[in-house]
């Protein structure tokens, strides 16, 4: 067989394989949340967008979920206001709740939308004030801090994306939220985007939750990114949140899985988003990519 052949063949073979993931997810919604490197990187943007356009493209349906940190930090910075973090999440007055929704729902969203227009996908930019899609009240840890304008989701109306979704249309979802009673001072709340992809595949009866990181997925040893934890139950994770392996911003993930898990999503997923083309990866293939949390059930 020639080399052009063996290519052939190959590529062949990869489609083989994805057939039956394919069949499997057909008509099922997938949620994914889309941030960190993947979001920055030009190569990585790219692949992102593809691997939404292929999924919608052979029947699954796709609803994306993006944050915009960097570019949230950016603008401040040009404007002079410092951003300011408390346990993780940016403390958010009304100043800088302006930037948050002006970035998010306009310039982040729109150019999700445009690029995935351009390789020839159907998308439609919408934020949690479209049809009172995310609502919320504000956030109260009970550790005594106050973190601003940043929102804890009180309801999810998911009539808007499944209209989108049936239509044939990606949903691009911008995490800022109405309001649960107009009587509260911020009317607009800054939502985690994590918290708010969880949320959402909840409420869509999704299939997956994926989120897309800046690490390999849940580390056995933090120094070794070859310790990925491939699947683990979510009775696990106090375990591993004792024995020091859930550590930083991964503890919040890894509870926005439990939580998808417990509200019916099968399979919750936390990969690498700097691996090119890791969510086909994750879907179509054998192998997979990072680490699942999932019920003993539905492994």
């Amino acid at each position: 067989m020639t080399m052009t052949g063996n290519a052939n063949f190959e590529r062949a073979q990869t489609l083989v394989q994805a057939l039956p993931y394919i069949q499997q997810y057909n008509g099922k919604t997938v949620v994914v949340k889309y941030g960190g490197n993947a979001m920055i990187n030009s190569d990585l943007f790219a692949a992102v967008m593809e691997d939404i356009v292929l999924l919608n493209l052979v029947g699954v349906k796709v609803v994306l979920v993006h944050g915009g940190g960097p570019e949230i930090s950016e603008i401040l910075d040009k404007l002079g206001i410092e951003s300011h973090f408390i346990n993780g999440l940016r403390y958010t007055t009304k100043e800088t709740m302006h930037v948050v929704q002006m970035v998010l729902c306009g310039k982040v969203n729109k150019n999700l939308v445009d690029r995935i227009s351009r390789i020839g996908g159907r998308a439609v930019g919408l934020s949690g004030l479209d049809s009172m899609l995310i609502q919320a009240k504000k956030l109260d840890r009970g550790d005594g801090e106050d973190y601003g304008l940043v929102g804890e989701i009180t309801a999810i109306h998911p009539e808007v994306l499944e209209t989108a979704m049936a239509n044939g249309f990606i949903p691009i979802v911008a995490t800022v939220a109405q309001a649960a009673d107009n009587t509260d001072e911020g009317y607009v709340y800054n939502i985690n985007a994590d918290t708010a992809a969880a949320r959402l595949a909840v409420a869509l009866h999704a299939e997956k939750l994926i989120l897309l990181t800046d690490v390999r997925g849940v580390l056995a040893d933090p120094k070794d990114e070859d310790s990925v934890i491939h699947v683990i139950q979510p009775e696990e994770l106090p375990d591993y949140q004792a024995r020091g392996i859930l550590t930083g911003g991964m503890i919040p993930k890894t509870e926005c899985c439990a939580e998808a898990v417990a509200g019916g999503v099968r399979r919750t997923h936390i990969i690498d988003g700097r691996i090119p083309h890791s969510i086909l990866i994750e879907m179509l293939t054998d192998e997979g990519i990072g680490t699942m949390i999932l019920e003993k059930e539905n492994l």
